[in-house]
């Protein structure tokens, strides 16, 4: 639905959206990246909903000066790969490269971030089809396509067809926690579920997840924080 800036100091940006299933304007502040969504239930008009959020700027200031702020990504950002934290410098040629603790990215500084993410993605799905592979393997079951999405809610899914679907930001992560989600996802292609033979599964496949999981819960909401531009 677009965009409205609240006016004062800062002015703030809120998104526009419609649920069917909402019953009353609602405003949320993203955890992961201070973003502020207005929902619109069914039938309200857009000025409104606009005018509860005006009502509410100065609990959204609030909220929003102690929540984490996004994090653009582009030269001198301390951004995460493997598990590595690496500064993003300006580099030459036409190639990404990865070495000494930096990312050297070439070309205009202003498009770095979105280079960067599509250099992540592919080495996010080098890795994620190595790892399901391997462990589809050891399971003796196929899958029939492996897609990366940019969720919020989940770090993978396997559906009943068979389908694997991974957040491509596993590849900021230490690449035990990316092998963990993989062997996680894989083991739903024989239990579709997640009772105690499944989890049984998965430390077979795996061994011991008590780790990766944990680094998950703790710190996989900061690598939605970054901001690539794309």
């Amino acid at each position: 639905m677009g965009q409205h800036i609240l006016d004062g100091n800062p002015p703030v940006r809120v998104y526009l959206r419609r649920s069917a299933q909402a019953r009353r304007i609602s405003l949320r502040v993203s955890g992961l990246d201070a973003k502020v969504t207005l929902t619109l239930p069914r039938g309200v008009a857009k000025s409104e909903a606009v005018a509860f959020a005006e009502e509410k700027a100065d609990w959204l200031r609030l909220q929003l000066r102690t929540t984490p702020q996004a994090n653009t990504v582009g030269p001198g950002t301390e951004l995460p790969c493997e598990g590595e934290l690496l500064r993003v410098v300006q580099g030459s040629g036409r190639r990404i490269r990865m070495e000494h603790g930096e990312i050297l990215v070439p070309g205009n500084p202003d498009s770095a971030g979105a280079r960067l993410a599509g250099h992540l993605k592919q080495l996010a799905r080098t890795r994620l089809s190595q790892a399901s592979d391997r462990y589809a393997a050891a399971l003796g079951q196929e899958y029939h396509r492996l897609t990366l999405r940019d969720t919020r809610s989940r770090w993978g899914s396997c559906s009943s067809a068979g389908a694997l679907m991974y957040s491509w930001r596993l590849i900021m992560a230490p690449p035990e926690v990316l092998t963990y989600v993989a062997a996680h996802e894989v083991a739903h292609l024989r239990h579709m579920n997640h009772s105690a033979t499944f989890w049984k599964e998965v430390e077979n496949l795996y061994g011991d997840y008590d780790v990766p999981r944990a680094w998950l819960r703790d710190n996989g909401a900061k690598l939605h924080r970054f901001r690539f531009g794309n």
